[in-house]
């Protein structure tokens, strides 16, 4: 019989804002000073902070991860009926900005040690498809993929890393920071961020000429005339100076944030050793997470049957094991949010025709065995077993022990 538990009384978030108090004071001078548009000292001090911390050259700031990621896959000169190698397991704003200009993702397997991007498969890619000249990379839940090995495969193809580090700002490889390894990078401050601007993101680079290309695309290409002046299509992407307030006042706290995640993360590592789980992986020879989000996999044999549809899911309860759907139901009836992995870009429906590279074969037609409960490859083994954890810095520590005796009893 499963145990019974109070649900809790106020929600406990996968991860919300966390604010601090100065994040007002730079809104109030934005508007004490009626700096309220896409000018203004607070995106001055942001590009500037978001330099010093990450080691880049230049920063600029914009209305979201996506936008910047928008402007990096075009500067990376994707035309039409282009392919670009994309990460499979991430969320479809990785993508979806190589569709915005008519490119054609191939999507690339997952590896077990990081959940990022495979190595050996990338290079069986540029082996399949020798033309592509872009890749866009994404470092999963604050983990940092092998980015090195990645970027000499790209080196040796001559193809351009686009950094998607929307979820590791903070997080280092080999000690230096994420979004800096690709020739244009990307990060976020949405709400559920480390630090948020409760929207906006970055692009980041070392060349001059590219930030000054993002600066004039993202205020409409206006061309330095006396009058609106056009000769190319531009777009409304500039960060707000309000926005930009809040960023300002959170960076500070970055560190302390990430202490916090930290905390959570290897609590729940110890809570849930004796469960046959594991969680979210990293390289700690070579890799610091900035620990967004707290991940859970369960072990193969400790899986109960569950099957996933286009947007419901049902499992079957068995004493001594569990599945996510389980885990989730259990979370969510407690007033406590958890989530599932991000799903396979490859078996989205929007993009189930696109090629996909695994190890294991080219990808094509495994969509069908997926859902007849085979996970062949490592991210939809992933999506299968895994779940997002309720990482909210603000949980409390007995919260958080209420979870996790909430988790050990899915598998009474």
């Amino acid at each position: 019989m499963k145990r019974a538990f109070e649900p809790f009384e106020k929600k406990v978030w996968l991860s919300s804002p966390t604010m601090h108090g100065s994040e007002i004071e730079y809104i109030t001078e934005a508007y004490e000073t009626n700096w309220m548009s896409t000018v203004g000292e607070n995106i001055n001090q942001v590009e500037q902070m978001t330099c010093e911390k990450t080691g880049c050259k230049y920063a600029v700031a914009l209305s979201s991860g996506t936008a910047a990621l928008h402007l990096a896959v075009k500067l990376a000169g994707v035309k039409p009926g282009d392919r670009v190698f994309c990460s499979d397991v991430t969320f479809g704003a990785t993508v979806n900005p190589v569709r915005y200009e008519g490119g054609v993702p191939v999507f690339i397997d997952t590896e077990y040690d990081t959940w990022n991007m495979d190595p050996v498969a990338l290079e069986k890619a540029f082996r399949m498809h020798r033309d592509v000249k872009v890749v866009v990379v994404a470092h999963l839940y604050g983990v940092p993929g092998k980015i090195d090995e990645i970027r000499d495969i790209c080196e040796r193809n001559g193809a351009i890393i686009v950094e998607d580090a929307a979820e590791s700002l903070g997080a280092t490889y080999k000690g230096v920071q994420t979004g800096t390894f690709g020739r244009y990078n990307v990060i976020s401050f949405n709400g559920n961020k480390i630090i948020t601007g409760s929207s906006g993101g970055m692009f980041l680079t070392d060349e001059k000429e590219a930030a000054d290309k993002v600066r004039k695309w993202s205020t409409q290409a206006r061309e330095d005339a006396p009058w609106y002046q056009h000769e190319e299509v531009g777009y409304n992407y500039r960060m707000s100076n309000v926005i930009a307030g809040v960023v300002r006042g959170q960076y500070p706290y970055l560190e302390e944030h990430i202490r916090q995640k930290k905390e959570i993360y290897l609590r729940y590592r110890e809570g849930l050793k004796d469960l046959p789980v594991t969680m979210n992986p990293y390289d700690g020879e070579n890799s610091e997470p900035n620990f967004w989000l707290s991940c859970l996999l369960l072990d193969r044999e400790a899986m109960c049957r569950q099957v996933r549809g286009e947007r419901e899911a049902l499992y079957l309860p068995e004493p001594g094991k569990s599945c996510p759907t389980e885990i989730l139901e259990t979370l969510a009836a407690h007033n406590a949010e958890g989530r599932p992995i991000w799903k396979p870009m490859h078996l989205q429906p929007i993009y189930r025709m696109n090629d996909f590279v695994t190890v294991q074969g080219n990808g094509r037609g495994r969509t069908n065995a997926y859902l007849a409960g085979e996970a062949v490859d490592a991210g939809a083994d992933i999506f299968e077993r895994g779940l997002c954890l309720p990482s909210d810095n603000k949980m409390t520590v007995a919260e958080q022990d209420r979870i996790i005796e909430m988790i050990k009893s899915c598998f009474d």
